[in-house]
């Protein structure tokens, strides 16, 4: 049974007075889209208003973004100079981002690091990775290391050099490793929660206003596969 967020379930990594870090459940959206659903952003600021008793309106940043069948960190600003200060983190590339995914076909190699020409489709949402630069095609590069070997899935973990649309998804697929679940890139059937097994496991930065190094972790959604990493 899926269960979605609410104010009163919110699982809560990190709050301070500038910054808001949760782990994402599957299925929540983290921006308002044209599905309607209500966005893990509202959820937040409902929060945010019934524990600090605020009046008005909740001042919240959205900092970066997960697909919505992805599970795991996403961070929030509280503040306006938050907000500015962690979006210039993320496009500098100033943050250290590790993701869990389990896949089927065990890569070739134990480690490696892929570089990929990734190209958006608009109207399928998707990326193609190309081995070589196509037309409106952007770099992608990560890197991962065979962390379990189970059954009949592999587990990796995976460092991200660039943030590229899907690039997970799609460089794996790429490889012919596609992630348990995700239909969109080449797995044969979909998980009974509609979410895939990627998990936006760690998150290093020095925090935007106090200057303090934050190392976050995640905890893994509740099921059979995870609970064995």
């Amino acid at each position: 049974m899926k269960i979605v967020s609410t104010k009163s379930n919110l699982q809560i990594l990190h709050e301070d007075n500038h910054l808001i870090v949760i782990n994402k459940r599957v299925g929540d959206i983290v921006q308002g889209d044209k599905t309607g659903d209500k966005p893990l952003s509202e959820v937040v600021k409902e929060y945010l208003k019934d524990k600090y008793n605020k009046p008005g309106e909740v001042f919240l940043g959205v900092v970066h973004r997960l697909d919505r069948p992805t599970t795991g960190i996403v961070v929030f600003a509280r503040t306006s100079k938050a907000l500015t200060r962690m979006n210039a983190l993320f496009s500098n590339r100033e943050t250290q981002k590790t993701y869990w995914a389990v896949v089927k076909n065990k890569p070739e190699k134990a480690t490696d690091t892929l570089v990929h020409y990734l190209k958006r489709n608009e109207k399928n949402n998707t990326s193609k990775a190309h081995l070589k630069e196509v037309p409106e095609s952007k770099l992608a590069s990560l890197s991962y290391t065979i962390i379990k070997t189970l059954d009949h899935y592999v587990a990796l973990e995976i460092n991200l050099h660039t943030g590229r649309h899907h690039q997970i998804r799609a460089q794996l697929q790429a490889i012919g490793s596609p992630i348990k679940g995700d239909l969109k890139y080449g797995f044969d059937r979909s998980n009974p929660d509609g979410g895939i097994h990627l998990h936006a496991r760690k998150l290093v930065f020095v925090h935007p206003v106090t200057q303090e190094s934050l190392l976050i972790v995640a905890p893994t959604p509740q099921d059979v596969i995870w609970n064995v990493l």
